[in-house]
């Protein structure tokens, strides 16, 4: 009959860990498994493994390539015209600011509006970029599509 005091574990589902470090009787006694004796058997050893003494590192041997545009790319948020029919009624005006306070979008700076959805209602919007087919879709419905200019630079 099978009772708690009958189970145990499967052969070979529970492993011993080892007990590094405690003395000679434990298997892994006098140097603990790290070798013999230096800088990397001592506690606080804090040397990088990029570090090859006097030897130049592996990493600046090798050649570099490749480019990355990611510190010259224009952050922007999108807004798709499904959601502005959700949020605004007819006649009214949808300019950055708007969609900040409504939640659509978490900076001002740079917003485009996309055409994904339908737009039912006849508004005003002004952002900094309009998909072809969202301008369409804005002038379909009855409303305006303004392009907001970039800001000049000061000098």
């Amino acid at each position: 009959m099978v009772n708690l005091s009958t189970l145990f574990p499967k052969h070979g589902s529970r492993k011993v860990k080892r007990r590094i470090g405690l003395g000679i009787g434990s298997g892994m006694g006098r140097s603990a498994t790290k070798g013999m004796k230096g800088q990397t058997s001592r506690s606080g050893n804090t040397r990088k493994e990029s570090k090859e003494g006097g030897q130049m590192p592996l990493v600046r041997r090798i050649p570099k390539s490749g480019f990355s545009n990611a510190a010259f790319a224009v952050a922007g948020e999108f807004v798709n015209i499904g959601s502005l029919d959700k949020k605004f009624k007819a006649g009214e005006e949808v300019n950055p600011e708007i969609l900040k306070k409504n939640g659509l979008v978490h900076h001002a700076h740079k917003v485009k509006i996309l055409g994904n959805g339908e737009l039912k209602a006849a508004l005003n919007v002004s952002a900094h970029a309009f998909s072809v087919s969202a301008k369409a879709a804005i002038e379909k419905a009855g409303g305006k599509a303004v392009i907001i200019a970039k800001k000049a630079k000061a000098e």
